[in-house]
């Protein structure tokens, strides 16, 4: 156990975590030139386009280091983006180290910050190092120092590297070799292994990735969860290099996978613990079960589709835990589903995936947040769309969900950022400077505020020079109301809001006049109304397409005309009773653009 060193990056988004992964891999020889390629731990194709790990990843790497010793190497790869801190903070709690790289140019960001919190949380030795040193506006040394007043460390043992051109790579294998702790751990004691990620394979099931802290594992110890309570035998065990290899076993401190023959991820969690059924150990503290915090509904735009959209999202689950759903209807979309994320990338991921990997057409509605209904009889209920909204004198209470937020800004957008999320019903709870130049500010601000384009805003005002964490904080009592959308009369429950009393004339008006833009016209009037109850509270009219019936009437008597009028006014009525108004996809993104 002395030779294995157990590490991970971490990293803000396009800090180049992928590319030092890259590089390791290459330095350590544990891959070779002709089967390299960029992002190598980066399978999926989104992931390379987005240039952001959205999958978690392991491999096992041997190094000979200068005291002639060799090492056995895991470097796990973490997910980048803040959507997935659980996940980050499991892969944390597999690691005895983690390298901290920071980018020359833009220096620390957000989640350089939220993710070196939850690393100096796990008790994780941090090596800094800064990257794209080769990069001509980069500045080293201000980073260096940066990072050592952060840390309290010294600037000159920050490492300065370059990922893409491979300088200093050498050096970073060094430090983990001398810095790093080898695990502790006892081989004999009884099995306790943490789960930090899965993968669904057709021929072996779910293959749990693992950390063993204490035991071993071999293919005939019969293995329980300790969330779940399923048992099973393992089909094969092995580590990841970075193919899957058959070991046949692994010991206290190792990293490898295990393949369980699970026909779905719900029974083999991330953040669960493996234990031994015959000999039952303490489980591993830190599991929850992944809550999604963004709701929305994804339709088939052809009907005759829906058997196959279930078939896809159930496909797409077998690999991914935190994706939840239930089939539901609306008047005007047909059949569908809820679908649950973790936040609005996770939502964007999952829709993306649909249309590529499964070539699905589909409509995805307003993306919405669950609310805490306090009932008459001292029941809470979760409310997740605006339809299940209770009324009247059930309800007691609204709750809905705030988070706390860290905007890193330079300062001279302090201004605009502090207008924006004031507009947002966000509280200021502090500012502190980093250096002269940039500080990060603290605020809690309704989820609801922030999923629909808060992030794209913030990045418009400060010229794409602030970055953004958040943690969810607390359940807070507001006076929240539900606002339908009427259209030709008809409500449509798929465009319902739930919003605070005092925005919803506000969002109404401006939500009627976006629908406006976006609904073709009919050959009848299209009355658009928002309404909160039976109180309409703005109205906007799609005017009809009109023939011009006068055109051969050229002189004669008005009464010809005026007939002709009426004749056409009876045939509109007619039309309005049969029309129905069909809903582009636009109208519903409409929702997500309000303010523009």
């Amino acid at each position: 156990m002395n030779q294995i060193r157990n590490f991970c990056i971490i990293a803000h988004v396009d800090h180049g975590k992928s590319t030092l992964a890259d590089r390791l891999l290459e330095a350590t020889g544990t891959v070779t030139v002709r089967e390299m390629q960029a992002q190598l731990l980066d399978s999926m194709d989104i992931e390379r386009e987005k240039g952001v790990t959205i999958k978690a990843s392991a491999v096992r790497m041997l190094y000979k280091a200068n005291d002639g010793q060799t090492y056995e190497m895991n470097l796990i790869d973490t997910p980048g983006h803040v959507d997935f801190g659980y996940e980050v903070s499991r892969a944390l709690a597999a690691c005895e180290g983690a390298l901290l790289v920071v980018d020359a140019s833009q220096g620390i960001e957000a989640q350089t910050l939220a993710n070196l919190y939850l690393a100096l949380d796990a008790n994780l030795h941090i090596i800094p190092v800064i990257n794209k040193i080769d990069l001509p506006h980069a500045q080293p040394d201000v980073v260096a120092k940066e990072i050592a007043d952060l840390l309290g460390d010294d600037p000159d043992s920050v490492l300065r590297i370059s990922a893409k051109e491979g300088i200093g790579i050498q050096d970073v294998l060094e430090r983990i070799v001398k810095e790093v702790p080898a695990p502790k751990g006892d081989p004999d004691a009884p099995l306790q292994a943490l789960i930090f990620d899965s993968h669904y394979d057709a021929y072996k099931g779910v293959v749990a990735y693992a950390r063993l802290f204490n035991g071993r594992l071999t293919m005939k110890t019969r293995l329980r969860l300790a969330a779940t309570g399923a048992t099973f035998e393992p089909i094969e065990i092995g580590t990841f290099t970075p193919r899957m290899t058959i070991t046949g076993e692994l010991a206290a401190g190792e990293v490898g996978y295990i393949a369980t023959g699970f026909k779905s991820v719900r029974e083999c969690r991330v953040g669960d613990t493996l234990l031994d059924h015959n000999r039952p150990a303490e489980p591993l503290h830190g599991y929850k079960p992944a809550k999604p915090m963004v709701f929305a509904g994804i339709y088939p735009t052809v009907t005759e589709d829906y058997p196959a959209l279930r078939d896809a999202l159930e496909k797409l689950q077998l690999n991914d835990a935190s994706l939840s759903f239930v089939p539901e209807t609306s008047t005007a979309l047909g059949f569908g589903f809820r679908v649950g994320f973790l936040g609005m990338f996770h939502m964007e991921i999952v829709k993306e995936r649909l249309e590529r990997e499964y070539d699905m057409d589909i409509v995805v509605t307003a993306p919405s947040v669950e609310y805490e209904a306090v009932l008459s009889n001292g029941e809470v209920i979760k409310v997740d769309r605006p339809s299940d909204m209770p009324s009247g004198d059930r309800l007691v209470e609204m709750r809905e969900p705030w988070m706390k937020i860290q905007i890193f800004t330079p300062k001279e957008y302090v201004g605009p950022i502090m207008d924006l999320v004031t507009k947002r019903r966000g509280e200021t709870l502090g500012m502190e400077y980093l250096d002269e130049q940039r500080l990060v500010m603290t605020y809690r601000l309704p989820l609801s505020e922030m999923i629909v384009d808060f992030y794209d805003r913030l990045k418009s005002v400060t010229r794409g020079y602030a970055s953004l964490d958040y943690s969810f904080d607390s359940y807070r009592a507001g006076d929240l109301v539900k606002m339908d959308v009427l259209i030709n009369g008809d409500p449509l429950d798929s465009m319902a809001l739930i919003t605070h009393r005092d925005e919803a004339q506000h969002k109404g008006i401006a939500l009627t006049r976006k629908l406006k833009e976006v609904i073709p016209r009919q050959m009848f009037e299209v009355p658009i109304q928002a309404a909160i109850g039976s109180k309409i509270i703005a109205r906007t009219t799609v005017s009809a397409m009109r023939k011009d019936v006068l055109a051969k009437c050229y002189g004669g008597d008005i009464t010809r005309k005026r007939k002709l009028l009426e004749k056409q006014k009876e045939g509109k009525k007619r039309m309005k009773m049969l029309g129905s108004v069909e809903i582009p996809q636009e109208a519903f993104m409409a929702m997500l653009k309000l303010e523009e």
